[in-house]
């Protein structure tokens, strides 16, 4: 019978397990034991992946360091020209940034760049390391030959001022393929979001970004001599190229009205002069030369294709070029295959590399007495306006025989050519299609309507006195406020213009002081055209007073406004005028004057 279990009494035990047939640890733990010994195993694999990364970061940064030391010897090299220098340099910058690519690249650091917070700074080393790898292998070789042919000027020109084109057309493919691979590199690191940086990396990049561009750049604009300049310059045939002479005394869009027209012949290397004319010669004529579109009536008047002085007035030197080339031919004859436009600024910084000149009268001009000479004390010493427009024509011949004749370092005068292109005081257009296009995408080819430049602005100035006075006037543009942040960033653009001319200003000849009648004797008229850029809304110019009324106009769908400005002598104007800011960027062109260049930009940090 067995026992009933109630309230207190003890439950019947098990009886014990034999010991061979005890269970083992709980599942529970067991799995706990295996965690535990994974983490530990992936502690310890981070740990070594740390101290891996670790070891070649610091063999990253050492790399680069050394590359940072040989950029500034490569660089040095290059200001110099001093070819035997490069050659010794490069070698230690393509070893440095060898090692910098190589640290940075194997497959432990690519894993770790997708890791949190940590892996965009490893991802931006990277980058930096293979783009400056790339350009020490792909690139910089290429810019040897530059130096041989600009180091002391021999390998470029000779004695009798031929230009030896063959070591051109050997360095273009090279100094292509170098551009490309530049650019491709310059692309890669502008890529790199900084924002996602930690604070010591950002300056570093940015300095990488910043270098990259400017090496890019500087390639780009090799290549586009070398393959440009040969063909240019008659290897293939003669060419034939009109020369228009600016002068900034009377300021048009360009930089001054054209004081000359000549037509320069250029044959294997070889320049001479074959015809020149004054503007006395090409006086104005009843109708445009080619038919006008409704805007340019609107915006310069029929006497942008009227007058060869006003084809300038157009902020775009292909219409410009077209112009002039077409009045040339129905006065003249022939066509040509080029239009080229310098400024007395540009040809002073030339005169100063060729030394003195004498003009028929036997005036000696040098960079320090051209201007003053030719934009001032002529018109004193001519107050008849024609013997003033050929001594104007006489002074450009002589100079232009200077340049020809072999004189000067040539790479002083490239260096002192390319610095008055990027001032906007030399323009280049080609009859030739595909060498237009590629130089309507540079600024030296000034296509503010017509090429790649449709994010940029514009703030250009015509005289409305018909005398020369601006040679008094000093213009200045600054970007006085940059607006970097919201949906509709923007910036602030100030134009100040100050007249002094001397006490006796009213005593003058009229060919001088102006025969429009615009305005008192003694005092400046000008015409001031502000142009948005494509599809911006229109803005107009502003005064402390208020808003300046003028004519509003769109062209090539820029907002345009032209408002009139009266200086007596003495006088100050300040005008400012708002303008998007794109791809965080502001470029404003403007017109070259005697103490201004043609463009100001400003960037958001």
């Amino acid at each position: 019978m067995s026992a009933q279990v109630g309230q207190g009494a003890v439950p019947p035990v098990d009886a014990p397990t034999p010991a061979g047939d005890q269970p083992g640890p709980r599942p529970r733990r067991r799995v706990l034991r295996r965690v535990l010994l994974a983490l530990l195993v992936v502690v310890v694999v981070l740990l070594v992946l740390a101290g891996w990364i670790a070891v070649r970061a610091t063999q990253t940064v050492g790399a680069l360091t050394d590359a940072r030391d040989a950029v500034g010897d490569v660089q040095e090299a290059l200001d110099a020209g001093d070819t035997g220098a490069l050659r010794d340099a490069l070698p230690r910058i393509q070893d440095a940034a060898g090692r910098a690519h190589d640290a940075s690249s194997d497959p432990v650091w690519r894993a770790a760049e997708h890791l949190p917070r940590a892996g965009a700074q490893l991802a931006a080393v990277a980058t930096v390391s293979a783009a400056l790898d790339d350009v020490a292998t792909g690139a910089l070789p290429a810019t040897t030959a530059v130096t041989d042919l600009l180091g002391d000027g021999e390998g470029l020109r000779g004695p009798d001022g031929r230009v030896d084109l063959e070591p051109l057309v050997t360095a273009a493919p090279d100094l292509v393929a170098a551009s490309v691979v530049a650019r491709r590199a310059a692309s890669d690191v502008a890529g790199i979001d900084t924002d996602g940086l930690v604070g010591p990396l950002v300056g570093p990049v940015e300095q990488a970004r910043d270098g990259l561009d400017e090496v890019a750049s500087a390639l780009e604009t090799g290549a586009q001599v070398a393959t440009l300049l040969p063909p240019m310059l008659g290897s293939e045939g003669p060419r034939t190229y009109l020369v228009a002479a600016l002068n900034s005394a009377e300021l048009r869009t360009a930089g001054g009205i054209v004081g000359s027209l000549a037509v320069v012949r250029a044959d294997g290397g070889a320049l001479s002069l074959v015809d020149q004319r004054s503007t006395d010669e090409l006086r104005g004529i009843p109708e445009p030369v080619l038919p006008l579109t409704a805007e340019e009536v609107a915006v310069h008047g029929t006497g942008l294709g009227r007058f060869v002085q006003n084809a300038v007035m157009t902020p775009d030197f292909p219409r410009s070029a077209e112009l002039l080339a077409a009045r040339w031919q129905a006065d003249v004859g022939g066509t040509v295959d080029g239009v080229v436009a310098t400024d007395p600024v540009a040809v002073a910084a030339l005169l100063e590399q060729v030394g003195p000149v004498d003009a028929p009268d036997g005036t000696t001009l040098d960079a320090e007495t051209l201007l003053a000479t030719l934009l001032h004390d002529a018109y004193l010493r001519y107050p008849d306006l024609e013997a003033a427009d050929r001594f104007f024509a006489d002074v450009a011949a002589a100079v232009f025989g200077a340049l020809a004749s072999g004189d000067g370092d040539v790479r002083a005068l490239v260096e002192a050519g390319a610095q008055a292109a990027d001032e906007g005081r030399v323009r280049v257009w080609s009859a030739h299609p595909q060498e237009q296009e590629r130089i309507a995408a540079t600024t030296l080819g000034a296509a503010f309507l017509s090429g790649p430049f449709e994010d940029a602005a514009g703030v250009f100035l015509n005289d409305g006195t018909a005398g020369k006075l601006d040679y008094y006037l000093r213009p200045t543009l600054t970007v006085e406020e940059l607006r970097c942040s919201g949906p509709d960033p923007t910036a602030t653009v100030r134009l100040d213009l100050a007249f002094d001319p001397p006490a006796d200003v009213t005593s003058y000849p009229l060919n001088v002081t102006g025969t429009s009648g615009a305005v008192p004797v003694g005092s400046l008229a000008t015409s001031i055209a502000l142009y948005g850029p494509q599809g911006a809304p229109p803005q107009g110019l502003r005064t402390d007073a208020g808003v300046v009324g003028g004519t509003a106009e769109t062209v090539a769908g820029r907002p345009v406004t032209v408002v009139g400005s009266r200086l007596d002598p003495g006088g100050r104007a300040t005008y400012r005028f708002e303008v998007p800011v794109r791809d965080g960027r502001v470029d404003v062109w403007t017109t070259p004057t005697l103490t201004s260049p043609g463009a100001v930009s400003a960037a958001c940090p």
